[in-house]
This record gives C-alpha cells, structure tokens and sequence, in this order.
C-alpha cells in the first residue's frame, strides 16, 4: 500500500471522463488499497480513481466518522450509476484536489446507486443527506466534473480569483 499524489485543480486528468472497469484484478486492487490509504491519510471522505491520476471508474468513500447512517467503514464503487434521484440539497462542498476552499453546492437529497464491490459483486444501495451527496460529487469526478462547475458564474470567477492566490505550490 502507498499513499499517492492527490491531483490538484488544473491537471488535465481531472477534467478527463473515467474508463469503465472491465477486470477487477490484482492491479485495480492495489489501486484501492493505494487509494483507501491515500484518502485516510488526506482525511477525505472520498475520493475517485482520476483523483489520483487513474482514469478507472472507481472510487471509494468512508463517511463513518461523520454520518451514523451508514455502513461503517469504507465502501468501494467499481463502474457506478445513479438509477433514481430525489429532491434537493444546497450545502457546502469542498474538495481534496481543491484543498482549502468550500461553496455551498445544489444536490439531489436522496439518490439509489448501483455499482460493483471489491470482488465485483453488484449491489444497489439508497443513499441521502452527507452520504448522497458524496456519491454525486465523486461520480462527478469519474465524469471530468468538479464541484466548482455547479457554481454559478459569478461564484466560478470568484473562486478562480482566490485559486490564483491560494493554490498549492509544486515542490
């Protein structure tokens, strides 16, 4: 297990669509473990393959410290897709590849999902509140979206103001 390079806003990859998975092998999960330990060790709630440079359909999200009505623990999505969505949700967002600034977000309140686990086994899981939004948000990711795309236009000129002056250095 490693821990990787978080991408930051600006790389390329982050803007790319992810591949679907079509072998969950020895290589995807190293990948996972790669990205558990990655994810723990920014103290993410998330975080998508492309985060870390691998454009694969995968991400991963432990929201157990925050949201009781969860499974506890880490969950793994392999090639997942909202099947239903419901209502709304307007709270603060932020990011690990945009450390450092939050804005608030409009989401749906509730969405069912439907992904492979670890051993590529299907499941559906209903989902609101802290652990729906964090679905939408990673699936975002897998998509080339970033949470900043759901601002409006003034808050994106906003926000890209404050990125020129708070990005982290390269070094």
């Amino acid at each position: 297990m490693a821990v990787r390079k978080i991408l930051v806003y600006g790389n390329p990859l982050l803007r790319e669509r992810a591949e679907e998975i079509s072998e969950i092998d020895g290589e995807i999960q190293t990948l996972i473990e790669d990205m558990a330990e990655t994810m723990y060790a920014a103290k993410g709630l998330g975080l998508a393959a492309n985060q870390v440079g691998v454009l694969k359909r995968l991400f991963l999200m432990d929201l157990s410290q925050r949201e009781e009505k969860l499974p506890q623990g880490l969950l793994v999505f392999i090639n997942p897709e909202i099947l239903e969505a419901e209502g709304e949700l307007y709270e603060e967002e932020g990011c690990l590849s945009i450390p450092g600034y939050a804005a608030k977000v409009r989401r749906y309140a509730r969405v069912l999902v439907r992904a492979l686990d670890r051993e590529g086994n299907p499941f559906e899981m209903e989902l609101s509140g802290l652990a729906a939004r964090a679905v939408q948000h990673e699936l975002d990711h897998l998509n080339g979206v970033l949470y900043v795309d759901h601002l409006s236009p003034l808050k994106q000129k906003l926000f890209k103001r404050w990125w020129k002056k708070h990005r982290p250095r390269e070094g």
